[in-house]
């Protein structure tokens, strides 16, 4: 099936190792921080709502951080903007210009040549003024569109581009699932394709018209970072809530606290680690 890649892991186990070495005592001084952070209503409890929007915001801090690492790496000359030019040298060591009319005949050049175009476009898209340059803000929308607003049409667009075969402005149940064609001496489809097909159905297919409106084509291509986030809450209130009030007091947390730092909700440890979440100050 011809389908947009499972984002990135966020998490790092590895900071959960790096957190153990601290002392007990800076560990709970650290997680205790957090969790006033995490409780916005200073009601001593932490609400589905509260982890809820925690995590989405942990998710968006370690995105943009990252992209602001990518863009200070191709900032070649440190005036605070990255072009089309400094992207393509530190991306391909060259500068790439493909004329976006020719057809290359070897298979992998053309491949190449169109994902290239396809950047190329999305770095035009994310440009929102005059400087032909990329400063921070677009080369984050530049990077991770899912994430920016103004970036959405694109994002539609795109998707369009590459899974409406028929140009009819949806894509069809046959289009989501691409190539596959079944093999006609199988009884069945294989359980893969059985998958794909309950996930168009019930996950995308929100009106049941049998193909995915724009809107609905948004949330196949882009993860449901709320949904996600809203899940992670769920769990560790069923797995920490020990008077069962649906809410976690700083006493539940600390008692199980490997669970709690092994979570989204920490970032699997990370946090521990970025003064951002765990300063009492900021």
């Amino acid at each position: 099936v011809t389908r947009p890649p499972d984002p990135p892991p966020r998490a790092r186990p590895s900071e959960a190792e790096e957190y153990a070495r601290l002392s007990p005592e800076e560990q709970q001084r650290r997680l205790r921080n957090i969790v006033k952070k995490i409780d916005a209503d200073a009601d001593g409890l932490l609400s589905e709502d509260e982890l809820s929007s925690w995590i989405q915001q942990s998710f968006k801090h370690y995105v943009t951080q990252e992209a602001k690492q990518h863009f200070s790496d191709y900032d070649k000359d440190g005036d605070g903007l990255v072009s089309w030019k400094e992207y393509n040298l530190q991306m391909y060591d060259r500068v790439i210009d493909f004329d976006e009319d020719t057809v290359l005949e070897d298979q992998e050049e053309e491949s190449f040549r169109q994902l290239h175009l396809k950047e190329k476009k999305r770095f035009e898209k994310a440009n929102r003024d005059d400087v032909p340059a990329l400063n921070v803000d677009e080369y984050i929308a530049f990077e991770h569109p899912e994430e920016v607003e103004y970036m959405t049409d694109f994002v539609i667009q795109e998707a369009l581009e590459e899974h409406d075969k028929d140009g009819d402005g949806f894509v069809s149940l046959e289009e989501f699932l691409g190539d596959y064609r079944r093999d006609p001496t199988a009884r069945e489809d294989p359980e893969w394709i059985l998958v794909e097909k309950d996930r168009f159905v019930n996950d995308y297919d929100k009106d049941h018209d049998g193909k995915l409106s724009p809107q609905e084509l948004l949330s196949w291509i882009v993860p449901n970072n709320q949904g996600i986030a809203q899940e992670e809450a769920l769990h560790l209130i069923e797995e920490m809530d020990l008077n069962d009030d649906k809410k976690l007091s700083e006493a539940e947390i600390l008692k199980n606290q490997d669970l709690f730092l092994n979570s989204e909700a920490t970032d699997y440890g990370r946090q521990l680690h970025d003064e951002r979440f765990y300063h009492e100050e900021l």
